[in-house]
């Protein structure tokens, strides 16, 4: 089968040909169609993710296609079932073992790489807004990175559950995105005082932060009292510092969240979520964005997309006709 391989951490991925695999025990092998790519598979491939790979490595976490085989002790799938999976790595390739533990059912309408697109940005904006955060209907969100791979979702869920988005993105064109996904309101994070802007719409409730550095400092100080602040992640390269004393002061609520940790901590909190989500994809409430869609053979290009922040939503690797 064609595989694009990492075999040095900060190389480049190379196109090759290697052995199909077969199905251990407990896994099912999937004819991989699309393959999403996230800002975590551009932390893998340089060995920053909080999750460490051997070499070589065929990367991509989220992945959709058809079963093709089952391993010894699988149940509840059967060779022509569609799913989605998000599973550490092996999506960009033709084939892929995974375990079926990590693999749902996909809903008859969803095509391959809407599928590719959806678990992980809406899994994640889901559980960390609902059940972590506890978002309430009335309250106000504040999105860092709005126009982003999970920012996006998290605006259009946010406003799904009730909240006044307020959407923080680089330029107009992503802070259009971001509206048409439901934002109340949006922030220019190139050129506005984010910490000013905030407070002058009355602060902020719950804190979506998957960039961290300065603007978790400037989110951080335009929070109400009793605010929930989530911290997914670092794209701007600075894990900030938080000072205890303004959460004693305004009884804040930092947030510690990992979503793929649920996998081995507690499934039932993502298969619970994905029943709920794929529901409202079913009812049209839910409108997935991929800016982007690329072949096989240009999964680099794909990562630099991601890397250089010129995509909005997500992009996703188109590896075979579905």
């Amino acid at each position: 089968m064609r595989a694009m391989r990492l075999h040095a951490l900060g190389g480049a991925l190379t196109l090759d040909t290697v052995p199909t695999p077969a199905p251990g025990p407990g896994e099912v092998l999937v004819a991989v169609e699309a393959c999403g790519i996230n800002f975590g598979d551009t932390l893998i491939v340089t060995g920053q993710y909080q999750e460490k790979f051997d070499l070589p490595l065929i990367p991509g976490m989220e992945i959709a296609g058809t079963v093709t085989a089952l391993g010894a002790g699988v149940t509840g799938f059967a060779p022509g079932d569609r799913v989605a999976s998000y599973a550490g790595a092996g999506g960009l390739a033709e084939y892929s073992a995974l375990p079926a533990v990590r693999c749902v059912p996909l809903p008859p309408a969803m095509d391959s790489v809407t599928a590719a697109a959806f678990l992980v940005a809406y899994g994640t904006s889901h559980v960390a807004l609902g059940p972590k955060a506890g978002l309430k209907a009335g309250e106000t969100l504040l999105v860092l990175g709005a126009a982003g791979g999970v920012g996006l979702t998290a605006v259009e869920l946010g406003k799904l559950m009730g909240a006044r988005v307020i959407a923080s993105a680089r330029g107009a064109e992503k802070l259009a995105i971001a509206k048409a996904a439901g934002a109340d309101h949006g922030i220019d994070s190139e050129t506005a005082d984010l910490r000013a802007e905030v407070k002058a719409l009355g602060g902020a409730d719950v804190v979506y932060d998957p960039v961290g550095g300065d603007q978790f400092d400037a989110a951080l100080r335009a929070t109400r009292p009793e605010a929930r602040i989530l911290p997914l992640g670092f794209a701007s390269g600075r894990v900030p510092q938080i000072p205890a004393n303004i959460l004693l002061v305004k009884n804040l609520t930092v947030l510690g969240f990992y979503w793929g940790g649920y996998a081995t901590l507690r499934p039932s909190v993502l298969t619970d979520s994905f029943r709920v989500l794929f529901d409202w994809y079913t009812d049209g409430k839910l409108k997935p964005h991929v800016s982007h869609v690329l072949p096989l053979a240009e999964a680099n290009a794909a990562l630099d997309l991601l890397r250089s922040r010129r995509a909005t939503g997500k992009v996703v690797v188109k590896v075979a006709a579905a």
